[in-house]
């Protein structure tokens, strides 16, 4: 497996903190493929609403079905995410 070096929790300021504050209200945590985005964060923040937009907002499909169409694409390209 790959090591890719990220920002922690401790280390994080300013934007990236308030990022990772709403991750965890959220979610409890911030998870692993949004925090291998750290070092870049505009980067991480367009690819969030990236995500967003393809996942969550308003779709002619259910999320149900986009979550389902991601689990195939990844396991086809051999993703555990």
């Amino acid at each position: 497996m790959a090591w890719i070096r990220t920002v922690s929790d401790d280390e994080a300021e300013g934007p990236l903190a308030q990022f990772y504050a709403q991750a965890r209200e959220r979610a409890g945590r911030v998870f692993n493929v949004v925090r291998v985005q750290s070092l870049n964060f505009r980067s991480m923040r367009a690819g969030i609403a990236l995500y967003h937009e393809t996942a969550i907002a308003e779709s002619p499909l259910s999320r149900a079905l986009r979550e389902m169409i991601a689990t195939v694409v990844s396991r086809a390209n051999n993703c555990h995410y």
